[in-house]
């Protein structure tokens, strides 16, 4: 990568808020006094490199669309330096600014004027933009009678018809088919691969991890962590997780396994077994730790390989450092790039509600028991333990992130993550 494509320093957004209409007039003539500044942004530090593909995270409200808007040049800072070299292409939200009484054609024609494109070259490129947005003779047609997926299409289409230095998006995939998605993203990689810098926003924390190499977590109006994606998806996860009862499982106990293949004392091992991962990111609020785990697949324990096909047992012990009366033991496997591929946990497994109180000092052995159908390659695996408040709000108490990393054979060949287990046959009768 050269030199910055983008950098911010001391970066801020504020809106002004009056106490009541009089006191804004009275603003307008130079009084002080009578609002309240409400800051969305503050003190947002960020350089980007040309050629990096950096992801932004955050919840709704935390000021992500505000800063790319910023930095696409369509709002204005209320405090800061702000620096963008190059050409930008922006599609925010669900457009580009289109007029929905113009038809597609028409707005591609002004949108990539607007971006300084030269009338032959937008003509040239316009039969590409047409055939890519795939929406057919709607494309001749008034864009009210388009849906979002529609308008999508055609903003995107138009937006990476020309190779930009820097390509933002917003959202706008969210409401693609998955058809579509998918072409997107191979647009998106081929103009990776001639340069483009890529800031994207998106609350698909797979999309982000598999598809950017940098991360930024806009949190409390500023960038609260900044560096791989696989590293911060995992934090932001971890407060969505963590204290969010919508978007946590509703979860109860799990079942106490004899600890008797684990060694009687209370060290933690966990860092001494096969297949631990020293990047691991470990995070929670203390009250339990993972001391120690097991991997036994077909009766042998720590195999060089997992046999896809194989049933697996992954058993972890915890050490109560306080008393929990209801523990939440979870399971999480992601491909090697991060993607999700399965997660479970103590109740969704279906095993019997913990009715005991764990107290200070003890420990207990959890057991995940699962058939190993994964194609060849490498995974990780994350566990965790948490304690139900109630209403299904959980408060993370240990968990490990990547902390293990296995490496998987199959010797029926096939393509993709996971193996179905297809059988062919034939019928009928070829000629000669």
């Amino acid at each position: 990568m050269s030199g910055s494509i983008v950098n911010l320093e001391g970066l801020g957004k504020s809106y002004r808020s009056y106490r009541s209409q009089w006191n804004r007039f009275a603003g307008w003539f130079g009084k002080k006094g009578g609002f309240a500044d409400h800051w969305i942004l503050r003190n947002v530090n960020l350089t980007v490199r040309a050629g990096e593909s950096i992801g932004i995270l955050g919840r709704n409200g935390a000021g992500k669309s505000t800063l790319l808007k910023m930095i696409a040049g369509t709002l204005e800072p209320s405090c800061g330096t702000l620096q963008v070299n190059g050409r930008v292409t922006a599609i925010l939200e669900l457009g580009m600014g289109f007029n929905l009484e113009f038809t597609a054609r028409e707005n591609v024609m002004h949108a990539c004027g607007l971006m300084g494109y030269a009338r032959e070259d937008i003509l040239a490129a316009m039969p590409g933009i047409e055939e890519f947005a795939g929406i057919d003779e709607y494309f001749d047609q008034p864009m009210r009678a388009y849906s979002s997926g529609m308008q999508m299409r055609v903003a995107f289409a138009a937006a990476t018809a020309f190779r930009p230095d820097l390509l933002i998006i917003d959202e706008a995939m969210s409401v693609g088919d998955l058809s579509f998605q998918a072409k997107c993203f191979k647009r998106i990689g081929e103009l990776k691969e001639t340069g483009t810098t890529l800031l994207y926003v998106s609350h698909a924390v797979t999309d982000v991890t598999k598809h950017c190499q940098r991360c930024i977590y806009i949190r409390d109006h500023t960038i609260y962590m900044d560096g791989p994606s696989r590293d911060v998806g995992n934090a932001y996860l971890d407060d969505l997780f963590g204290s969010s009862s919508d978007k946590a499982a509703k979860v109860d106990g799990a079942s106490t396994a004899a600890a008797g293949e684990f060694d009687p004392d209370v060290e933690e091992r966990f860092h001494t077994r096969p297949f631990y991962r020293a990047e691991e990111y470990r995070w929670g609020d203390s009250g339990a730790r993972i001391i120690d785990y097991r991997l036994v697949s077909d009766g042998q324990e720590f195999p060089p390989l997992l046999q896809s096909g194989q049933t697996c047992r992954l058993s972890y012990r915890v050490l109560f450092e306080r008393e929990v009366a209801r523990p939440v033991f979870g399971l999480l496997i992601k491909s090697h790039d991060g993607v999700f591929l399965y997660g479970t946990n103590s109740h969704l497994s279906e095993s019997d509600e913990a009715k005991g109180v764990y107290p200070a000092g003890s420990s207990v052995v959890a057991n995940f028991e699962f058939p190993w159908h994964f194609n060849a390659g490498a995974y990780l695996i994350s566990v965790g333990v948490s304690e139900e408040r109630g209403e299904g709000d959980l408060l993370p108490l240990d968990r490990r992130y990547d902390a293990i990393m296995v490496t998987t054979d199959n010797p029926r060949r096939g393509s993709g993550i996971i193996d179905l287990g297809a059988r062919f046959s034939s019928s009928g009768q070829g000629g000669a």
